[in-house]
């Protein structure tokens, strides 16, 4: 097998849907490398690394009919399988705010500026109706280093009216 694609799937959560892709791929002799899936406000997300002999267009027509059966959303595209070339994150940011238009985008324009690789972003929205509260948390690599980059967040905090916090994660390997 040769061929790697980014399968994405995205439709009302339901019970069966990791179980009836991940058989249909492997019936289809189809190979599974990396995963995220996650529910996100009432829906459940895919996107799988799978490798096939088969194309893209092969790949989307095994998986038309689960898309199908489950009301599913799919895309298929032809990716680089670089497995096994992970990035270890060494920093992780947390923020709370009251919840408005912007933040991820003010946040990140911030980490760019520091070169701050992000790995994982998590959002959610907590507090109440009257007065949601927008949290987020970030790991990724602080090429810089995590006081600049801390430094620079804790700025933007203060202008921002935001409750951010980065911290160092101490990661063993091997």
């Amino acid at each position: 097998m040769s061929n790697w694609f980014m399968l994405t799937l995205v439709g009302k959560d339901q019970p069966g849907i990791v179980s009836q892709v991940t058989t249909a791929l492997y019936q289809g002799q189809c190979n599974l490398g990396e995963a995220s899936m996650v529910r996100l406000g009432g829906n459940f997300t895919i996107m799988l690394m799978v490798q096939s002999d088969g194309t893209a267009s092969d790949l989307e027509q095994l998986v038309q009919p689960i898309s199908v059966s489950l009301n599913l959303k799919h895309h298929v595209d032809e990716i680089e399988g670089e497995l096994m070339h992970h990035l270890i994150p060494d920093a992780q940011i947390t923020l709370y705010g009251a919840d408005r238009a912007g933040i991820v985008a003010e946040v990140t324009a911030s980490l760019v500026e520091q070169r701050f690789n992000i790995l994982s972003l998590e959002s959610d929205v907590g507090g109440t109706a009257a007065q949601p509260i927008y949290i987020m948390t970030i790991e990724g690599v602080a090429s810089q280093g995590i006081e600049p980059l801390a430094t620079k967040l804790n700025s933007l905090a203060s202008e921002k009216s935001l409750e951010i916090h980065v911290e160092p994660i101490d990661t063993i390997v091997g």
